[in-house]
């Protein structure tokens, strides 16, 4: 009897305890769907993609012209000729690549330029839900359209510091 009283006390603590944090959730696409800012940088860095890909097109239609001019003219080539053209298709190719990756790679235009575009929106979006979370006295608050991630959180409940002292380390003093 005494364990059954027990386990009953127990899980009315702890679920006392899971119902004293407020949390909410924000859907970021719906948000950002209502934004001016948003939709036109969304347009803007389409049309600026847009752009790239038909220069990249461009230029690897280009190569493949020049690759099939050379196959046709192989036959009629010698070894040196056969060289210089050979040497024409790679170095085009190789210059196409580097241009693809040099706007749409890891850190690549594409990338800076809407992290650039974004980065302002994303604050004010960042900020307003802040302000909501404080207006409304709420611990937490998640994105629904993204995997767990907190968009705001109270500092009371961070135990971040708690964790760097049991690693050894001291509070505030960053790596280098």
């Amino acid at each position: 009897m005494k364990k059954v009283i027990l386990v009953l006390a127990l899980t009315f603590v702890s679920f006392t305890a899971a119902l004293a944090q407020r949390f909410a959730y924000v859907d970021s696409d719906y948000i950002l769907k209502h934004m001016p800012d948003y939709v036109s940088a969304q347009k803007q860095l389409g049309a600026l993609s847009d752009q790239w890909q038909k220069e990249v097109d461009s230029r690897f239609q280009e190569i493949d012209r020049l690759y099939k001019a050379y196959q046709a003219d192989q036959v009629l080539m010698t070894p040196e000729m056969k060289k210089r053209r050979e040497d024409e298709v790679v170095t085009k190719e190789k210059a196409a690549k580097d241009f693809q990756r040099q706007k749409f790679g890891p850190g690549g235009e594409l990338e800076t330029k809407s992290s650039a575009v974004m980065k302002p929106i994303q604050d004010r979006v960042a900020k307003a839900v802040q302000a909501v979370a404080e207006a409304e006295n709420l611990d937490m608050i998640f994105d629904k359209n993204s995997e767990v991630i907190m968009l705001y959180a109270n500092p009371r409940y961070d135990k971040s510091a708690e964790v760097i002292t049991r690693l050894g380390l001291k509070p505030g003093v960053f790596a280098k």
